[in-house]
């Protein structure tokens, strides 16, 4: 039995780099038949998107504008084809964001997750994310279904319904949330029922701390992480060597700094931005407003394909001061207009009941008149973009941590 599911995992990394950008400029155009693509990528030669320094030049296109594109153009937005017969399934997300399911086995790419947590065929999955309007459901369903594994459709929820049926049919597999699962442990355990069958478990959807981990593991669980998404379906998995998670054959998963398309250096946390080369399904530059980080090197486990940390947090920071909503986008454009600077970092602190905002900020400079200058123009930049007066404080290059962070909400309302 291989431990790989197709051995296009283990080519080599340039091979895999080149595959990739060998077929971007045709998604490119294809996406470009697509009214929304076709605006966003005017004067864009696809031919010459042929690497990642290319690809970073083409726009962001954010998650969190999705509903307003598909409220403004229903069901897509323009960026996808209208239903057809080409779609097996239609999706609303909380938003509401509208997404189809393209025909074809395994269209999530959940396969692979499944397999790289030792799922093989003819063993049963117990599927606990939910099968109702959104496609988490069925983003898992389809991987087991692509590995000849049969589904109890559970969803989530009716918890003590589920340990009969897992008592009945002896599922060897799980798939839901980590806290659905533990949810099922301890009601088995105060119940009395057997659910000692399942043995492994692919999880998404909600954080999954260390401690959690550790308990699950101690209970009799080889519990695995899958990171997903209702556009894109499984972004990256773990597998045995617990190094990362693996990002899926067939996407393009950048880190940029909040708030713009630029990249940041390999190890640096930053904003999670994903393009799939799907024809029928193209995704270009998706910030999906996660946090995470590239990890260096392959993974001991024999995949090469390129490494994530996982989920690291959120990168949408906006939070509120003094009545106004500040974004990282708007600290991106502080930096744009002084693009002498390293990292920017907003503080946002209160003091006397009122809101107080420092913008931090790398730079070289030491003479006390530039440097007075210096933050005389970044305090005018930074009232005329975000409409609040702020504070401004240099300092030196490198200090700031490079943890993707570029609001600090720092408010303590006790």
């Amino acid at each position: 039995m291989t431990a790989f599911n197709h051995q296009i995992e283990t080519r080599d990394p340039a091979e895999r780099e080149a595959d990739l950008f060998a077929n971007l400029p045709a998604v490119l155009d294809a996406a470009r038949e697509l009214p929304a693509w076709a605006e966003r990528l005017a004067g864009i030669d696809s031919t010459e998107i042929r690497d990642r320094a290319a690809l970073a030049r083409l726009p962001v296109l954010r998650k969190s504008n999705l509903p307003s594109l598909h409220a403004a153009n229903p069901p897509f937005g323009g960026l996808l084809a209208p239903p057809s017969p080409v779609y097996s399934r239609l999706f609303a997300s909380p938003g509401p964001i509208f997404e189809p399911e393209v025909n074809g086995r395994d269209a999530w790419r959940a396969a692979r997750a499944l397999y790289a947590a030792g799922f093989r065929e003819g063993e049963i999955v117990l599927n606990t994310f939910s099968y109702h309007l959104t496609p988490g459901g069925f983003i898992f369903d389809s991987g087991a279904n692509a590995l000849d594994c049969p589904v109890i459709p559970a969803g989530p929820g009716n918890t003590e319904a589920q340990l009969q049926l897992i008592e009945a049919y002896r599922p060897a597999g799980y798939t839901g949330t980590p806290d659905f699962l533990k949810i099922l442990l301890d009601t088995a355990r105060d119940k009395g029922a057997d659910i000692s069958s399942i043995r492994k478990a692919v999880v998404s959807g909600a954080a999954f701390p260390p401690s959690l981990q550790k308990e699950i593991a101690e209970r009799g669980v080889e519990a695995y992480q899958a990171y997903a998404t209702a556009e894109c379906g499984v972004v990256a998995y773990e597998t045995s060597a617990r190094e990362g998670l693996i990002v899926n054959e067939g996407l393009i998963v950048e880190i940029v700094r909040p708030g713009t398309g630029d990249p940041v250096p390999e190890g640096e946390i930053g904003e999670v931005l994903v393009t799939a080369l799907d024809p029928l399904h193209p995704i270009i530059r998706l910030a999906l407003g996660d946090l995470s980080a590239i990890l260096p090197g392959i993974s001991p486990c024999g995949r090469t394909g390129q490494r994530i940390r996982g989920w690291l947090g959120r990168a949408d920071q906006t939070t509120k001061v003094k009545g106004m909503f500040i974004r990282p986008e708007q600290i991106a454009e502080v930096g744009r207009v002084h693009p002498e600077l390293g990292r920017l970092r907003l503080v946002v602190t209160r003091a006397d009941e009122a809101d107080h905002m420092t913008l931090r900020a790398e730079s070289p400079v030491t003479n006390p008149a530039e440097a007075k200058a210096l933050i005389a123009a970044l305090a005018a930049t930074l009232q005329n973009i975000t409409k609040v007066r702020g504070t401004v404080e240099i300092v030196a290059p490198g200090e700031l941590p490079g943890d993707g962070k570029v609001i600090a909400d720092e408010r303590d309302y006790k």
